[in-house]
């Protein structure tokens, strides 16, 4: 099997790794049965408490970021690195450990483009950030730094293969977003309490 394949489907099985859901499992917690239902790491963060959170954000961004460095190290072709680094993502949103239930791939997609466009990802960051300290809605945050991801990497990057996986990344964590939206607009969004 060639080495491409071979790491594409570890990507994909890594990112399939629920880690929220194991994180508060240890804790005695079923993160699917409470806050929003979420395995990701704000609902971990609001219901299992900060470290927990940061945790569970810290060990899915690893998900994306280790497959797509190991991918640059052995010097594989651009289309290569962005089908890997799409395959860690996609184990995330749909994980074959969950019945292809995941989270919203926010902070794997985070990982995946730290390892392809970091400065890209300062870009987005600064948005969210500011995005966030204004509304207090993490989901708007994420929402408008994955609208904008796909222009930045264009700006900073600009290989075709890794931006065409930014916009198929930011419209998949747009599409995952599609309730946080709804709520948006009816004003019932829950807001961020650091």
């Amino acid at each position: 099997m060639k080495i491409e394949i071979m790491l594409t489907i570890v990507a994909y099985f890594l990112g399939s790794i629920p880690t929220g859901l194991l994180l508060a499992k240890a804790s005695g917690v079923d993160i699917r049965s409470s806050g929003s239902g979420n395995i990701g790491a704000t609902n971990v963060y609001r219901t299992m408490g900060r470290g927990v959170g940061v945790m569970t954000l810290a060990g899915d961004c690893l998900k994306g970021l280790l497959p797509v460095l190991l991918a640059k190290y052995l010097h594989l072709p651009d289309l290569w690195i962005a089908v890997i680094g799409l395959a860690a993502f996609l184990g995330h949103v749909y994980t074959v450990f969950l019945g292809f239930k995941g989270g919203k791939g926010v902070a794997t997609a985070l990982g995946v483009f730290l390892g392809i466009a970091p400065l890209a990802v300062g870009g987005a960051l600064l948005l969210f950030v500011a995005v966030v300290w204004w509304t207090r809605y993490i989901s708007l945050g994420s929402i408008l730094a994955a609208a904008v991801m796909p222009i930045f990497v264009l700006l900073f990057d600009g290989r075709p293969p890794l931006v065409l996986m930014t916009v198929v990344v930011a419209a998949l964590v747009i599409w995952k977003h599609k309730e946080n939206i709804k709520r948006l607009r009816e004003g019932t969004e829950n807001k961020f309490k650091a």
